[in-house]
């Protein structure tokens, strides 16, 4: 009688402790899980507002008829400079599909760049065709991040 309550106490401490190890991996997990995507959050953040400041820097570029072309030049470049960092976190950070449509955004506003260092004014079509391409792979870019962090689109989510 005395070694079935042994045995007893034995696979009760067992059950115990392995459901505790079960849990605590569980909890291990979700808090990874919530940190990478925290993570990606602030990356993505940083991205978009790295490629929005350098469309806005294109835009104003891109009004002024008047500026030299070396200041043309070496204003887009440097508006550009941020992003290429931000691109490479990108690759290392994101899922395929969001570095695919990343890559697009990023290569669509590098070509908008180019125009204007050619000296091209918001008012041509080139121009206004370089945003266009621009701003769709923006739009597609960001439902990817969307879709990647789960965002939900219903009116019931707070």
């Amino acid at each position: 009688m005395e070694w079935i309550t042994l045995i007893s106490t034995v696979v009760g401490a067992v059950i115990a402790t392995g459901s505790t190890m079960l849990l605590d991996r569980q909890r291990w997990r979700r808090e990874r899980g919530d940190r990478e995507t925290q993570a990606r959050r602030a990356l993505y953040g940083e991205y978009l507002a790295g490629l929005s400041e350098a469309r806005h820097a294109y835009g104003n570029v891109a009004r002024d008829p008047d500026m030299a072309v070396a200041t043309r030049r070496t204003t887009a470049r440097e508006a550009f400079g941020p992003c290429i960092g931000l691109r490479y976190q990108m690759t290392i950070s994101a899922p395929k599909t969001v570095v695919s449509a990343s890559e697009d955004a990023f290569r669509r506003l590098r070509d908008l760049r180019d125009h204007v260092m050619e000296g091209v004014l918001v008012t041509e079509s080139v121009y206004l065709q370089g945003r266009r391409a621009y701003d769709d792979a923006l739009a597609a870019l960001r439902a990817r991040m969307r879709e990647d962090l789960r965002v939900r689109d219903d009116s019931t989510a707070l």
